[in-house]
């Protein structure tokens, strides 16, 4: 499967480390069953995305452009994949980019380029899945200040040290919790505290985790409100070894999405809303 590099160093998500968490909190307590979230969808090899109506799946849209997608895993089984629909804004970093962020260690200009992006992506599968609730949609914007949950498999570490960058992409599912601080058009974002001044199990997504679910809760409920995408740095990107406290993360604001999301789900088989 490709990989972009600058995503390995800055852990900008094929891809952003499965949960980072604090590094004076034991692992256990992040690790969660797969029964937490049901709907929560594994594609191959590495990244995720949430089952919205019982025939469509949402992720980030480099997860499916980096991979090809022929079937995804919903509570531990395969769904075959009919088609793959990608948000006409999406857009990939020119190598020229990526390789002058590299060599100068300034990742300014990229973190702007994949600002610009619209990564958000839709997969339809062949078989409307049956055993599984669709999660419903977050569509206030109100998400700033709000508390969220982060949920995801892939790779693993701490905020002090960081993760091993030849870690799995795979592991465990874990959840974290965390603050969003920052609200754009396309994003929401977070920035991973130290013990000092972070929430109770606080952490960040990462390597593997790309697509996955972030959590807001409205009336009650955890509704989708965004999907993991990239995560930023303003450390030297020569010397970037994953995401560790002081870093941020970047997600897709489904808030933002909603009328492009129902514009491609066939009418009869429209996205979760909020039980009543």
């Amino acid at each position: 499967m490709k990989e972009y590099l600058f995503m390995a160093l800055l852990a900008m998500s094929s891809t952003a480390s499965a949960i980072i968490i604090r590094d004076d909190i034991d692992d256990e307590r992040y690790q969660i069953p797969a029964s937490a979230l049901p709907a929560l969808a594994d594609f191959p090899g590495e990244g995720h995305g949430a089952l919205i109506s019982p025939e469509w799946v949402v992720t980030a849209a480099h997860v499916v452009c980096m991979q090809d997608i022929e079937e995804i895993t919903i509570n531990d089984l395969p769904r075959k994949v009919e088609s793959v629909v990608v948000h006409s804004g999406h857009k990939m970093p020119p190598d020229t980019l990526v390789k002058e962020a590299l060599a100068s260690g300034d990742g300014t200009e990229l973190r702007a380029f994949l600002a610009s992006s619209d990564d958000i992506a839709l997969v339809k599968l062949r078989a409307a899945v049956t055993d599984v609730k669709p999660i419903s949609l977050y569509r206030v914007s109100e998400e700033m200040g709000r508390r969220v949950q982060l949920i995801g498999k892939g790779a693993t570490g701490n905020g002090k040290e960081g993760s091993e960058p030849d870690a799995a992409h795979r592991t465990t599912l874990r959840r974290a919790f965390n603050v969003i601080s920052s609200v754009d058009t396309r994003w929401i974002s977070y920035t991973f505290d130290s013990p000092n001044s972070g929430v109770p199990l606080e952490g960040m997504a990462g390597n593997g985790d790309s697509g996955g679910p972030v959590l807001a809760k409205e009336g009650g409920q955890w509704q989708l409100a965004g999907l993991v995408s990239w995560d930023s740095s303003q450390r030297d990107l020569r010397t970037y070894r994953g995401a560790r406290y002081g870093d941020g993360g970047n997600n897709v604001r489904i808030s933002h999405y909603i009328a492009w999301i129902e514009s491609k789900v066939s009418p009869d088989n429209q996205v979760q809303r909020p039980d009543r």
